[in-house]
């Protein structure tokens, strides 16, 4: 396979996991917004920012921190590269530029997801943009059904190793920012925001059943961290997304016979996350300890590339 076909795919993988995960993200904040019984306001929608790493291109559009605002600029805005749109736009792309290495259904699932932005625009009404997302995630989810009835051959594996990649960095920014900026001031940890909060970390990663199959004691903040950061049976955990990558590469390592930099560094990630005890890191420092998973993730992204010859 081709450098640049190989690097199209991978990039085709982390756009489409990148674009469903805001919509998820956009409509449970949408939820903690105005379904929640003491609606966050402001710090809800903050958060979405910062989870999106969208805060200063946000800031520079000149727009108040409202829900109208910061829902249509992380949906339909295409200035920024952090809208979902912008996502699907540069998944298009690189799907077009493969488009002979893909199934019709997966082609028409990417498309699909395009084109919904074609016949509707999102003003920052709930209903309306939670129409919009819900659209998207059909689409996405159509896309995933299409992936996994494809030959499994070099396509899907570069298509799945973005698609993780990019869930480990999902996951984990989405935990550092409930952990340390989502309650507001003068609320308690515990209390009807606090729950309504964790609740909606979980509805974002599709996670409130297996959450309730995994543990018995109710809604507790040190459970959902465990779950979304050591559970690898979990697909959108940070172990389970880590897990997938290790798995991936080595799958690419068998077919193409290359194994280098990145299929070490995976090996050694996954070792590690193996051992890793949630109990233990919130002790030490759940920030500290995100933070790094996250810049590791970066360099791990970096080897990948230069391992398959993307640039």
């Amino acid at each position: 396979m081709l450098s640049r076909t190989a690097s199209s795919l991978y990039w085709l993988g982390r756009y489409i996991e990148r674009a469903d995960f805001i919509a998820r993200l956009v409509e449970a904040t949408i939820r903690l917004d105005v379904l929640s019984a003491r609606p966050a306001g402001e710090a809800a929608w903050q958060s979405a920012l910062t989870v999106t790493d969208t805060e200063e291109a946000f800031k520079a559009t000149g727009a108040s921190l409202t829900r109208e605002a910061v829902s249509r600029f992380l949906t339909s805005d295409s200035s920024h590269p952090g809208s979902i749109v912008r996502c699907l736009d540069m998944a298009r792309m690189n799907a077009r530029a493969v488009r002979t290495a893909l199934t019709r259904e997966s082609w028409s699932a990417i498309n699909g997801a395009w084109l919904v932005f074609d016949k509707r625009v999102s003003r920052g009404d709930p209903d309306r943009t939670l129409a919009l997302v819900d659209a998207v995630k059909a689409e996405t989810r159509g896309f995933e059904g299409a992936l996994h009835r494809m030959l499994r051959n070099q396509t899907t594996l570069f298509i799945r190793l973005g698609q993780a990649t990019e869930r480990v960095d999902d996951t984990a920014r989405l935990l550092d920012v409930k952990y340390h900026l989502l309650l507001p001031e003068g609320e308690q940890v515990g209390g009807t925001v606090d729950r309504d909060q964790w609740t909606t970390i979980l509805q974002t990663v599709s996670a409130v059943t297996a959450y309730r199959w995994l543990y018995n004691d109710g809604l507790v903040p040190a459970n959902v961290i465990d779950l979304l950061l050591a559970r690898s049976e979990l697909p959108r955990s940070v172990a389970g997304a880590i897990e997938e990558v290790t798995e991936v590469l080595t799958q690419l390592a068998r077919r193409t016979g290359t194994n280098g930099e990145a299929d070490r560094m995976a090996r050694s990630r996954h070792a590690r996350a193996a051992k890793t005890r949630s109990s233990d890191v919130i002790l030490s420092g759940l920030h500290q300890h995100l933070q790094a998973l996250i810049a590791e993730n970066d360099q791990l992204h970096a080897a990948i590339a230069r391992q398959f010859k993307f640039h």
